[in-house]
This record gives structure tokens, C-alpha cells and sequence, in this order.
């Protein structure tokens, strides 16, 4: 799949999630509950793939990466398991399309943990299609900033 066309089908779901749950957007909803409609949305643009949301594995092991985390207290050396928002793979496989991190305009956390997560998603669990999505959740202002991709 192009890369061009793995664009267009994201920003086709991100329409249909502004169109269809605004509601969640201008009520600062979870979210998990934002991400979870996007992934709804998304399963129709991806029907070949499976599309899940908090998915930690790696095959059968936990998914994980070597990076530091901010402020961590985990003294996991062998790397963070992690949680991506969304993903497009294919379980059981080797084979991991999209990962999609998302965050709201409303957040106060940084985005350059995430930027770093995305990052090593591509680098060493082979992802080969990184996004990085802000949402716009504020009654008058719903949305979504442009994705930036890795």
C-alpha cells in the first residue's frame, strides 16, 4: 500500500469521526473514547486488516521498546511495554501497517513523548507508517490539527 493512499484513508476516518462524534469532541471526552471511533472508522477504509486499539503484543510477547520514558519509575530494563492508540496490522503476523498516537488540544502533557514512541514503533517494531494525531475537543473548536508523520 502507498503511502499517499494510507493518508487518504486516515484523514477520510478523521472526517467521519469530526462529522459523526462531535459530540465527544466538544465535551473533552476520554481519549480512549475518541480513539476507539477512530479505529471504528478506520476498520472500514482498512477491511483486509485488523485495526485495534491498546493492542501490547508483539506476536505472543508483550509489545515493547527500548526508550526512556519521562519521569518513570519502572525498573524494567528490557524495555516499556507499551500501549499504541490504534493500530493496523495483521495479529499473529510480522506485519504492522499504521500505529496512530493520539492526543487532545485540551492535553498538558508534551507531544515529544509520543513523537519519540512513534519513532521507535517504525525502528523496532517494524511499523511502516507512523501518525501522530492532535484533536481538537473544546465546545467550539472541534477537529483535528494536521497529523504529523514519521
Amino acid at each position: 500500500m502507498e503511502e499517499r493512499e494510507i493518508r487518504e484513508k486516515l484523514i477520510r476516518a478523521l472526517d467521519v469521526l469530526v462529522q459523526n462524534d462531535v459530540f465527544l469532541l466538544s465535551n473533552n471526552v476520554n481519549e480512549r473514547s475518541i480513539s476507539h471511533r477512530l479505529a471504528v472508522y478506520l476498520e472500514n477504509e482498512f477491511p483486509n486488516w485488523h485495526v485495534d486499539c491498546e493492542y501490547n503484543r508483539a506476536i505472543e510477547n508483550p509489545k515493547r521498546l527500548n526508550i526512556e520514558e519521562i519521569d518513570s519509575e519502572s525498573t524494567d530494563t528490557n524495555g516499556k511495554t507499551v500501549f499504541p492508540d490504534i493500530i493496523v496490522h495483521r495479529r499473529g503476523e510480522q506485519n504492522n501497517l499504521l500505529v496512530v498516537e493520539m492526543k487532545k488540544t485540551t492535553s498538558n502533557i508534551p507531544d515529544d513523548f509520543d513523537y519519540l514512541k512513534l519513532q521507535a514503533f517504525k525502528a523496532q517494531l517494524g511499523y511502516r507508517f507512523a501518525v501522530f494525531i492532535k484533536m481538537k475537543t473544546m465546545p467550539n473548536d472541534t477537529g483535528y490539527n494536521d497529523p504529523v508523520w514519521f
